[in-house]
């Protein structure tokens, strides 16, 4: 299973979503930070599963639909930062769909997760992932859980491990930094927490115009 995750930094890389399809040709798309009310039903051969409401940035995802099809699918809302409060409160920080896999007949979790900004500290952004975990947990008890996304991580990354490890999830970096906008704060921000996946590696791809590199992770399900 390949999926891309791409911060799309306000919409503004949207245009680049055919092609990066085209050449990559992921089974999955996870967005953070696109245009909700201005996103197309399809792009390439993927269908839109669901896009967030709560705010006009959010979160989406897409899937070929003659791979999986979609038995459930969950919008989350996690803890606020006060960046959140006083700005444009994001109410959905995860997007998360129970899938099955029409070949072998298998059930997993996919999701897209937007963490709070870099104002808000380690500690609540920790929070959230805890969280959202825990609620895609709800969406199978029993199912693999594959979570990509921006999680605005770029530092002390051995806490955030610990953290996940003791949730009974796996921390998996991309082969090369996925933010590079300003000097201070390039690195890691976007990669994948997964439980009854075997993630044999993650691409850092190309930079656009976003200030996010797409990733792509190639997983399967154990």
């Amino acid at each position: 299973m390949r999926v891309i995750s791409y911060n799309l930094r306000k919409h503004r890389a949207a245009t680049e979503l055919v092609k990066l399809v085209a050449e990559h040709d992921p089974d999955i798309l996870c967005l953070q930070e696109c245009d909700t009310a201005d996103l197309p039903d399809t792009i390439g051969g993927l269908s839109l599963v669901r896009a967030t409401s709560g705010n006009r940035l959010g979160l989406a995802m897409y899937l070929r639909s003659n791979q999986f099809r979609v038995e459930q699918v969950r919008t989350i809302g996690l803890k606020k930062s006060l960046h959140d409060r006083l700005l444009k409160p994001a109410h959905e920080r995860v997007l998360g769909a129970r899938l099955l896999d029409i070949d072998s007949g298998r059930g997993l979790i996919v999701a897209s997760f937007h963490a709070a900004p870099l104002t808000a500290l380690n500690s609540l952004r920790r929070n959230q992932i805890r969280a959202a975990l825990d609620a895609l947990h709800e969406l199978g008890p029993e199912l693999p859980v594959l979570m990509v996304g921006d999680y605005n991580y770029p530092v002390f990354k051995e806490n955030l491990g610990q953290t996940v490890r003791d949730h009974g999830y796996r921390l998996t970096l991309s082969d090369d930094r996925t933010y590079t906008r300003y000097r201070v704060f390039r690195g890691h921000y976007d990669f994948a927490t997964s439980s009854g996946f075997d993630i044999s590696r993650i691409t850092t791809l190309p930079q656009g115009t976003s200030d996010h590199r797409p990733i792509l992770v190639t997983a399967e399900a154990t």
